[in-house]
């Protein structure tokens, strides 16, 4: 596993899928919905959970290590689960391991299964499993997702009848946040995705690409109690006011991605109920920085400057967000306390006028990638004008975005759900990330992060860390101008829907604990 992956899945593939279907399922109304309760008491089991969730297509996938839409990664969540994963504050918690611990010098860590923990079909989790997951993901012939963030792993050894060993070839402090990821999920040895076996809370009952997803409770999962449904149905929707009717007409009981301008419309509405949740989803604008104009720093901090955040936060995200300082991962332990950059458009002028490019005319190219991203390019382009900066949007669809183009755009724009900070970085901030949208390759930065990811201590790794980010903010790619809350809403009698960190919507698709009042299905 030591050799780095030949092959990488696309980034079109991870987030934004094959083209999609424009078929509408058809459902099942429920009767009772105008007239249910607010769930009290205990949890209740039973019934059915029908979600609508966005996008999807024919490519959709019952793949673990590669989901890319949203039902792709509702459907990974429910039927598969991770060694460690993220909680709904985005701690990292035991799952089908019960501890992952390093040696001293972090060379080394090991996994220490779950007792008794079992698949869906009954099997119990092996070490030789958790060896067969991690060479399936870290294929070189066919890397899936979760591959990038693994290039410190040599091998994956079973020690013991419940232990297994992760052997390094550098130091890695913060492996554990590696392995926290819901792309790595634990498979059985002889695991295809037509039969998706998993440790998941739900186990698969059918599945038609493009349309709907199946699940029955699995009897077998390892957390007391759970899930409380019978079954859970997810539903796709590639049409927002489609998803929207689905849910006021009571054919589904939930949806994920409620835009912002409808979300008053559903609050008014006495048997509706809306999940907001902060998160550390950004929507940066990305500059390559090794061409021009963009090779210039000055250049690059006058981009920065002419951007209004709270006019973007107010306008695009219609308040629903959070001002960004042009760095990530905000929920890192390590994120750095910088001052504020604020919009200044004599500071932007005076910085394009020190490059030799006061008149700058530039091409921004954009897509529906996520909500908010068109209307970010065009609220920016009115924005630059302020400066005599002309923005060209240049808007094109999101399979041409993600194409063969994508990773050469000067100026561009792009999407990460939560991380904390070194993950991110592997991903998309190193010279062999493979999704660097920036082209950033700087040596200093590169020292503090190689350094910080095989620093043991936590105060030094955190210092480190800090430096790096201080280089970034000051001479990165990156234009992270907010952060954005992930809005959702169910019917008023599902319960078990919390605020939740990652980015994912409702509830991070982690169904499990939710269940339904008088009035559900």
């Amino acid at each position: 596993m030591a050799d780095r992956t030949t092959r990488r899945i696309t980034r079109r593939q991870l987030l934004a899928g094959a083209a999609l279907l424009g078929a509408t399922p058809i459902l099942s109304s429920c009767s009772g919905g105008a007239t249910a309760a607010e769930p009290t008491g205990p949890p209740r089991r039973g019934g059915t959970l029908r979600v609508g969730v966005t996008g999807g297509g024919a490519a959709d996938t019952l793949d673990p290590h590669i989901p890319s839409t949203n039902p792709d990664i509702a459907r990974t969540v429910n039927l598969f689960e991770p060694l460690i994963g993220r909680g709904h504050e985005y701690q990292l918690e035991p799952m089908v391991a019960e501890s992952v611990r390093p040696s001293p010098d972090a060379r080394v860590w090991t996994a220490v299964l779950r007792d008794g923990i079992r698949f869906s079909d009954g099997r119990p989790v092996t070490p030789a499993d958790v060896v067969a997951t991690f060479r399936r993901v870290t294929d070189p012939d066919d890397p899936k997702s979760g591959a990038a963030s693994l290039s410190m792993l040599d091998e994956v050894v079973a020690t013991g009848a419940r232990t297994v060993e992760f052997r390094l070839n550098e130091p890695s402090a913060v492996f554990d946040d590696f392995l926290g990821q819901y792309a790595l999920g634990i498979v059985p040895a002889d695991f295809t995705p037509d039969r998706p076996v998993g440790t998941g809370a739900f186990r698969l009952e059918s599945f038609t690409a493009g349309l709907q997803s199946v699940f029955v409770r699995n009897e077998h999962y390892w957390r007391p109690g759970e899930p409380y449904l019978d079954r859970l149905v997810l539903i796709n929707f590639t049409e927002d006011d489609a998803r929207i009717n689905a849910l006021l007409s009571s054919q589904v009981d939930a949806i994920d991605q409620v835009p912002v301008a409808l979300i008053d419309v559903l609050r008014s509405d006495p048997r509706m109920r809306i999940l907001n949740s902060e998160t550390g989803t950004w929507l940066p604008f990305t500059m390559r920085v090794d061409r021009p104009p963009f090779d210039d720093v000055r250049v690059r901090q006058a981009m920065r400057l002419l951007v209004d955040r709270e006019q973007m936060i107010n306008q695009v995200l219609s308040g629903q967000g959070r001002v960004g300082n042009d760095l990530y991962a905000p929920f890192d332990p390590a994120y750095a306390s910088l001052p504020q950059r604020r919009h200044d458009v004599e500071g932007a002028r005076w910085l394009l006028a020190q490059a030799g490019k006061p008149n700058l005319d530039v091409e921004l190219v954009t897509a529906p990638i996520q909500a908010g991203a068109v209307e970010a390019a065009q609220v920016f382009q009115r924005q630059a004008q302020e400066a005599g900066v002309t923005v060209r949007v240049r808007r094109v669809d999101t399979t041409t975005f993600f194409g063969e183009n994508y990773l050469s755009w000067d100026f561009a724009q792009s999407f990460w759900y939560t991380r904390n900070y070194l993950p991110q970085v592997a991903n998309g901030s190193l010279p062999d990330s493979p999704y660097n949208e920036t082209h950033w390759n700087d040596p200093e930065f590169l020292g503090l992060v190689t350094r910080a990811r095989r620093t043991v201590d936590s105060g030094q790794r955190a210092e480190l860390t800090r430096q790096a980010q201080r280089i970034e903010h000051e001479r990165g790619g990156n234009i992270v101008w907010g952060f954005m809350n992930q809005v959702d809403a169910h019917q008023a009698y599902v319960a078990g829907l919390v605020p939740d960190r990652t980015g994912l919507s409702l509830s991070g698709y982690q169904f499990r604990h939710v269940w339904l009042g008088t009035g559900g299905a």
